[in-house]
């Protein structure tokens, strides 16, 4: 039986000959593209979005950090991870990273690693997710404030292995959160050898990509 190379996602950069923004939304724009492909034009609308981070948080007790908010288009409190979008110009994802863990957890964390990156719909839009480890947690000085949907957050400190349970079962559904838990899960089964470090670079992020030669 011939061997193949492990799997991987492969970058293409196809001939881009019109691109417009067909709705600009307050958070992300709906863009029209028309791309060359094998001879023939293609036209796909797709959600433009800048990214986001989020953060599993893990104390000395294997306990993730839960909190609880409403989420409008899915009409759900859903359980997630901090998470917050890459909206701030010229700001690292992992500077972003820290940033929502304290605004949505009011906690720091003294040790950063790369958990797991993944796409949330590649047919529909580019939106790339960065997940950190965050472990070493400390509650940070000042509370932040929270308004709109984080005003009546709930927050819940759950064993991961609970988490990946509730997962298991279908009783939580928030992508990041499960991805998180999953891969967190994997990982410690593996002694943590799988994780990246905090700064390492993020080329699957369409924004970030290194340009074609």
């Amino acid at each position: 039986m011939a061997e193949h190379p492990p799997i991987a996602d492969e970058p293409v950069e196809l001939p881009v000959v019109g691109s417009e923004v067909e709705f600009a939304g307050r958070v992300w724009d709906v863009r029209r593209d028309t791309v060359e492909y094998r001879g023939a034009h293609l036209v796909r609308d797709y959600v433009d979005h800048p990214g986001a981070v989020a953060v599993l948080a893990l104390d000395d007790d294997d306990r993730v950090l839960l909190i609880q908010q409403y989420r409008h288009p899915v009409r759900s409190r859903d359980w997630e991870i901090p998470a917050g979008l890459l909206d701030v110009d010229g700001e690292h994802a992992l500077a972003a990273a820290q940033r929502e863990l304290a605004e949505e957890a009011d906690l720091a964390a003294s040790e950063w690693s790369v958990l797991v990156d993944y796409r949330t719909t590649p047919g529909g839009s580019n939106e790339a997710i960065r997940i950190f480890l965050a472990r070493g947690l400390t509650p940070t000085a000042v509370p932040h404030p929270r308004e709109d949907e984080e005003a009546d957050m709930a927050i819940r400190w759950i064993p991961l292995d609970e988490c990946v349970d509730a997962v298991l079962a279908r009783r939580v559904q928030n992508p990041s959160l499960v991805v998180s838990v999953l891969a967190a899960h994997a990982a410690r089964a593996r002694g943590w050898s799988t994780l990246a470090p905090a700064d390492a670079d993020w080329p699957t992020h369409p924004k970030l990509r290194p340009a074609a030669s």
